[in-house]
């Protein structure tokens, strides 16, 4: 019994010295010695065989097993000690070679969604000739979607067709022109005012067209303002998103709120202009309707119509950002795969990266 003792004695100092070479921590260190001389460590063991062994042979043994023990836990102070000096010599030269004026590590950033970009764009651009930025609730009401906008009750506009209407009486916009009469009600005359948000039509999605959507809603009011002012801040738009004149055509369009009204179509980016399913193989993208508030809106927002004019536009964010980014698909935009949207080099020479906000 005792020479099978020294056996399994000897292959614990063995461990021991393995676990001692494979520890580089001081906690590492502490847990193989906890790990080798605790209840269920080979000497833990060794230990609780002592009273299996004759009478005669249990003293020997449990002072071999101490000396074993006290041995083992001799190596595992000495590494101990090593270690510390070393986790101190490491410490020191760290202290000596940090320098806290570099700067941190760089975080890598995601990107903007293309729709943002264009949004942040246009309200830079526009800050500039004196716009500012104006919200609206998102869940309208009647009078401001449509009556105030100069839209009767039978207008066909109010079609459930057209509209989300809500238990409650209230409605998901329809667009962002709620803002003018808002804005015109607390600002008053003059003003310049942009609205960007979501929209909501219930129609039918394909490439062009989606239930949800984003528009940036511009609003204009003077003394003697006139269409020349209205096509000159709608050029300066496009040309600045787009960093170069652009092909477009201005057409009459009905609205109620406006008077005259104009679609402003530019030509596809997404096929030159020669035909396809997002312009429906027209080879143009209505992007701009416009035109002069209507002199009941201007009533509406207590704006005497003999004194002042204005314009207004709503822009459609969205497919502004199709046009920019050589998006093909509106439903690509709205979902969250990836690879529909993001180009590593877009049509106009750059990318969509991170940026900060553009101060307003």
């Amino acid at each position: 019994m005792l020479e099978q003792l020294e056996k399994d004695l000897q292959q614990a100092v063995d461990e021991a010295k393995e676990a001692i070479v494979a520890a580089h921590t001081v906690d590492a260190l502490r847990q193989a010695e906890s790990r080798l001389t605790g209840k269920k460590g080979s000497l833990g063991k060794l230990l609780g065989l002592i009273g299996k062994l004759p009478k005669e042979e249990r003293g020997p043994a449990g002072k071999r097993i101490n000396d074993t023990k006290n041995q083992i836990a001799g190596l595992f102070a000495e590494h101990h000690h090593e270690l510390e000096q070393s986790a101190d010599k490491q410490a020191a030269v760290e202290s000596q070679t940090f320098d806290p004026t570099l700067p941190g590590p760089v975080v890598a950033r995601g990107s903007l969604h293309p729709v943002t970009v264009v949004q942040w764009e246009i309200e830079d651009i526009l800050a500039r000739l004196g716009f500012v930025v104006v919200g609206g609730p998102e869940m309208e009401t009647d009078y401001y979607n449509f009556e105030a906008l100069n839209i009767p009750e039978m207008h066909p506009a109010r079609d459930m067709q057209d509209t989300f209407w809500l238990d409650n009486g209230w409605l998901l916009r329809t667009h962002t022109s709620p803002c003018q009469v808002r804005a015109m009600e607390k600002l008053g005359p003059p003003l310049r005012v942009i609205a960007p948000g979501r929209v909501f039509r219930y129609e039918t999605e394909d490439a062009s067209h989606a239930n949800t959507f984003h528009q940036l809603e511009g609003l204009m009011i003077d003394r003697h303002i006139s269409i020349a002012n209205l096509i000159a801040v709608m050029k300066l738009i496009l040309t600045e998103i787009f960093r170069r004149d652009v092909k477009v055509r201005l057409r009459p369009g009905y609205f109620p709120f406006v008077e005259p009204g104009f679609e402003l179509d530019m030509s596809c980016e997404i096929c030159g202009g020669t035909g396809c399913a997002t312009c429906k193989k027209s080879g143009w993208v209505e992007i701009l309707p416009c035109g002069m508030v209507h002199p009941n809106v201007l009533r509406f927002g207590n704006i005497d119509p003999h004194e002042y004019t204005g314009f207004a536009f709503g822009l459609g964010l969205t497919r502004l950002a199709m046009m920019k980014y050589g998006v093909g698909d509106i439903r690509g935009l709205n979902s969250g795969r990836l690879r529909a949207i993001v180009r590593p080099e877009q049509r106009d020479g750059t990318a969509i990266v991170q940026k900060d906000r553009p101060e307003s």
